[in-house]
């Protein structure tokens, strides 16, 4: 199959066909001479930066107070963004080990095993953020992508409720479900799902995106077409919408009500692809 459209790699969420090629190692020290931590001006300007930026200047900053938690996982969330997720683990699990409890760091730790396809070693640090902090969908939402890649299916489906509970129609949370019932080769469901999340204010054009995706794979390409041409450029749209194409025609196996069933491999994607909301 040729190269996976933006659509699906977009975010690391994104990335999963290919890394960014650095000319250093960020998180390596980059002189003996000890600074002050920056000002939150400047943190805040950093935080507006492209991830590669981002993950210089809080590398930097974590050396310059290696016990700066905020510092620890950003330069976690940057690594992962980088599709470095290896390196986003490590960085998160430094922090954990200044502030065993800290909730962002456990929840990062979460993303960047996930991310690797290793979410076994990310259900403890998330069971441990659900527990310290149980009214939080956050840990929920993402605890339900951890069980549907270590395929506890029902325990997904739990969690994932648990989080529509605390946080009603949550685009993010309806994202990762449809995510899971499309894996599933459930793909109207998918669609059900998506429906109710682009539904809300807060709706990203990323949801949106992958509701077009679920319609595409179901051969509703002129729906889908209307909402990639409305939020992509037109290189990015055109070469989405060739991608479904290819698989609602005959790169893809389908039902028989004509409904793609996708392939393991675009499942990984998508999955991940969703999980920035959480």
């Amino acid at each position: 199959m040729s190269r996976m459209p933006a659509l699906l790699a977009t975010v690391a969420l994104i990335t999963l066909s290919g890394k960014p090629t650095l000319a250093a190692d960020p998180t390596a020290a980059t002189g003996a001479q000890v600074r002050a931590p920056s000002s939150a001006a400047v943190r805040a300007t950093y935080d507006r930066m492209d991830a590669l930026s981002r993950s210089v200047f809080w590398a930097s900053e974590q050396q310059a107070d290696p016990t700066d938690a905020v510092a620890g996982v950003k330069l976690a969330q940057a690594l992962r963004e980088l599709g470095r997720y290896d390196q986003a683990a490590e960085a998160a699990q430094a922090t954990l080990t200044v502030q065993p409890n800290n909730l962002d760091a456990l929840l990062e730790l979460g993303r960047a095993h996930i991310a690797r396809g290793q979410a076994f070693y990310g259900v403890a640090p998330l069971e441990q953020a659900r527990d310290l902090a149980p009214r939080d969908w956050r840990p929920y939402s993402l605890l339900g992508v951890a069980y549907e890649q270590v395929r506890r299916t029902d325990d997904a489906r739990a969690a994932w409720n648990q989080a529509l509970a605390l946080s009603p129609d949550n685009p993010d949370v309806l994202t990762n479900a449809a995510t899971a019932a499309l894996t599933h080769g459930d793909a109207p469901g998918a669609e059900t799902l998506l429906r109710r999340a682009v539904a809300q204010p807060t709706a990203s054009a990323k949801v949106r995106q992958n509701l077009a995706m679920v319609l595409g794979l179901q051969g509703k390409m002129g729906e889908a077409e209307q909402i990639l041409r409305r939020e992509l450029p037109p290189e990015q749209a055109e070469q989405n919408l060739q991608w479904l194409r290819s698989r609602s025609t005959g790169g893809a196996t389908t039902s028989g009500g004509g409904a793609a069933s996708p392939s393991p491999a675009t499942d990984t994607a998508r999955t991940w692809n969703s999980l920035q909301g959480g």
